[in-house]
């Protein structure tokens, strides 16, 4: 078989087919930990440092770009609008009918804007591109609501939170079909992400989850097949008890494997899933890259490839490294990526 491109492994990682080694993701270090990255590796820029630890993939995500929505009226994404830390009632915390949620200023995909991001697409080079809205709809329903008042009105207001659901789905849906026809093979993931699990389980209740998540999950998915690219979820925690679902549903790829949280481990995912669905993450980011030597870091990394590899795409089980990784751990994850 001939050296494929990074561009093609992950494409043939993601489709299982064959290949001849694992593929590497960085994450995506939070902004505290990139000055101490770049002192131990000598670079100055993000795209300098991926390229020296190898990195296979970049995630490329409008949401990222400050002008990607630009409402006349000044107003934000529901999505980045709230400030947790000031503790403000979340919007439509009190709302109870259908009518409520009608008249909240929802955002409008004729205010969308592109041009930055994808000029980052064009110029991405050999690299897999990750990307479309984050399209994080389950995180931005507890926003809007409050977590609790969320999963209290699932019982008590299904029909609000059906409604309120459906809107925050259907701007998103129009986003991506804006912005993956005016990217178009420029994409080759639709990375998207929410978080629906805990240490131990799913955070809301099977029949919930059902009834207001996969529904329009399921949409997404096929959104993405549509415009001929492979879907990457992500979702922090334990999702073991839907993993059977996200995998009928389509999912390509499941990030970021969560390795502390239940059933998460590499073992057990190889054990069930292993050839129905490729992995991308597993590297315990809780306590090894954490508290690890660069050899224990090492070694895992090998334990991962032997039970998830081939197709398996190396990367933290939290793609945001923070600030207390030591740059060693990182350096240690990359070259047993490579088996250097």
């Amino acid at each position: 078989m001939g050296e494929l491109s990074r561009r093609e492994l992950i494409r043939n990682i993601i489709a299982r087919r064959r290949v001849d080694r694992c593929g590497f993701w960085l994450g995506n270090p939070h902004p505290d930990a990139w000055p101490i990255l770049h002192r131990h590796f000598g670079t100055k820029t993000e795209e300098a440092l991926r390229v020296k630890v190898g990195d296979d993939c970049r995630w490329i995500c409008p949401q990222f770009y400050p002008d990607v929505y630009q409402d006349p009226q000044g107003r934000q994404l529901f999505d980045s609008g709230l400030d947790r830390s000031k503790h403000v009632t979340p919007p439509l915390a009190s709302c109870e009918t259908v009518t409520e949620v009608e008249k909240f200023p929802w955002p409008r995909a004729e205010y969308l804007n592109f041009e930055s991001c994808l000029k980052d697409l064009g110029s991405a080079g050999d690299v897999y591109r990750m990307s479309g809205f984050w399209t994080c709809f389950y995180h931005n329903m507890a926003d809007l609501f409050g977590m609790e008042e969320y999963f209290v009105k699932m019982y008590t207001h299904p029909e609000v939170v059906q409604a309120a659901t459906d809107k925050v789905c259907e701007f998103y849906y129009e986003a991506n079909e804006k912005f993956f026809k005016a990217a178009g093979k420029e994409v080759d993931g639709f990375f998207f992400g929410n978080d629906f699990g805990t240490q131990c389980s799913l955070i809301c209740g099977p029949e919930q989850f059902d009834q207001f998540i996969m529904p329009w999950f399921c949409k997404f998915t096929e959104q993405g097949h549509r415009h001929g690219h492979q879907v990457i979820l992500h979702s922090c925690g334990s999702v073991f008890d839907v993993i059977e679902r996200l995998i009928g549903a389509g999912v390509d790829c499941l990030h970021p494997l969560q390795a502390k949280a239940k059933n998460m481990d590499a073992a057990t995912l190889a054990r069930d899933f292993q050839g129905r669905i490729t992995f991308l993450g597993g590297i315990d980011a809780q306590d090894l890259l954490t508290n690890g030597s660069p050899d224990a870091v090492y070694a895992d990394v090998q334990r991962v490839k032997r039970l998830l590899g081939p197709n398996v795409i190396i990367s933290p089980s939290h793609e945001a490294i923070l600030a207390n990784v030591p740059p060693e751990n990182v350096e240690a994850m990359a070259k047993a990526v490579r088996g250097e």
